[in-house]
């Protein structure tokens, strides 16, 4: 079986740090990280990760502008999203549940139970 590679986008380092720890230690998958829309766009291209695990409210270009980029271009398109989120009212989840996500995992999570969330998520 291939390792799984994941690449997170979110703007906050401790998330990032947290969420890769996990992720690489639990999962032992490889992970690569991006701080914003924009670096994470780049590194899906580059990279074709198995997953992107993308943060929803970050500076300059927010989760779902990252989303809908992702979307459009070719090479990235089918790459499963799972949205991370601090909002988890139930109009948000309405209007996160419109978009082709594979799953939404709200903040806090449990760092140690994230590796399980993805994979139920993703059918791994």
């Amino acid at each position: 079986m291939t390792t799984k590679r994941i690449l997170i986008i979110d703007d906050e380092y401790d998330i990032r740090a947290v969420a890769e720890l996990a992720l690489k230690t639990v999962g032992a998958w490889q992970v690569s990280t991006a701080a914003s829309g924009s670096e994470g766009i780049a590194k899906a291209v580059a990279e074709q990760p198995d997953a992107i695990l993308l943060d929803v409210m970050m500076p300059d270009m927010d989760g779902i502008a990252t989303f809908q980029a992702l979307q459009a271009h070719p090479l990235t398109q089918s790459i499963p999203v799972i949205l991370l989120t601090a909002k988890a009212q139930a109009t948000e989840k309405r209007r996160f549940a419109e978009l082709a996500v594979k799953a939404i995992i709200t903040k806090p999570f449990k760092a140690m139970k994230l590796p399980a969330q993805i994979a139920a998520a993703l059918n791994w």
